[in-house]
């Protein structure tokens, strides 16, 4: 895997180093000796090679030193500057001096990120860790995904039924009320007829002799709400309790009262009592 950053860093350096070696001969050769201007261009690329070294074994051991780096960063530049310089005072080829100038940087660059690499780097196994951790978690999401999906189209098709009914019950609801409507005004048209009235009102109990009662429509809406007393059972007499409720009752008035008169007024004064019992409790104390 080093070899994916290392090798590029390798290549850059060697033609750097080739190009300055060359440039120093070619425009120091001029003015000096040639073994001079080799010298001088073998101390820049020496220079450059010994820095390098050293920060590449100060990496494996996991270290680092600045004052090195600048040293190192030193070279290249001074190689960049003499290629530069070489660029800019040749009087042939100048433009393409000055595009390979800026080789000695970018072979620096290349080892900075060599260095990053293997700074960052990870064992196989850490790798192989890291991905299934990945996958786990890219698991999780899909199929929390296809839960929520799953939960929203149930939700969907839960409205959609509720929705259904309750639009059938409303349906059903207005064909009620308008049959309703229908037969209230059918009765109201015949209460409101004069022979429909005479006959409809001949059929009602006369409450004062003479007077005929007006025929009323039914109650059609809400109507009040049974008392208390009448949805809860009173609690049942004992016979000791009821013969003497009988007894007072039958006894109030000069002759005694029958027992139809009795239980009408036992009935009245809200006592509850069946009519077997009533009618023992009768024989017992009229005995």
């Amino acid at each position: 895997m080093n070899a994916k950053t290392v090798l590029p860093a390798v290549a850059m350096t060697a033609v750097s180093m080739v190009l300055t070696l060359a440039v120093v001969v070619m425009w120091l050769g001029t003015a000096v000796p040639w073994p001079v201007a080799l010298v001088v261009g073998l101390g820049i690329d020496g220079g450059w090679l010994a820095t390098l070294a050293y920060e590449r074994r100060l990496a494996a051991q996991g270290d680092h030193n600045r004052a090195v780096t600048a040293v190192g960063w030193s070279f290249g530049v001074l190689a960049a500057a003499v290629l530069i310089a070489h660029a800019l005072t040749a009087e042939e080829s100048a433009g393409a001096w000055l595009a390979v100038a800026w080789l000695p940087i970018a072979a620096k660059a290349l080892w900075l990120v060599h260095s990053m690499w293997e700074r960052t780097a990870l064992t196989p196994v850490a790798l192989d860790a890291i991905r299934g951790i990945q996958q786990e978690a890219r698991d999780e999401a899909a199929v929390a995904r296809a839960r929520l999906r799953a939960e929203a189209a149930t939700e969907e098709t839960r409205l959609t039924a509720v929705t259904e009914a309750g639009a059938r019950v409303a349906r059903v609801q207005a064909r009620t009320a308008q049959t309703l409507s229908s037969a209230w005004s059918t009765l109201e048209t015949a209460r409101a007829g004069e022979e429909t009235g005479r006959a409809l009102t001949s059929v009602t109990t006369r409450v004062t002799p003479g007077v005929t009662p007006r025929w009323e429509l039914p109650v059609w809406g809400p109507s009040e709400p049974l008392a208390a007393r009448s949805l809860e059972s009173a609690p049942a007499l004992t016979d000791e309790a009821l013969d003497v409720i009988v007894d007072e009752i039958r006894t109030s008035e000069t002759p005694a009262l029958s027992y139809r008169e009795m239980a009408a007024r036992f009935r009245a004064a809200g006592h509850s009592a069946s009519e077997v019992r009533l009618r023992a409790a009768w024989k017992r104390v009229a005995a």
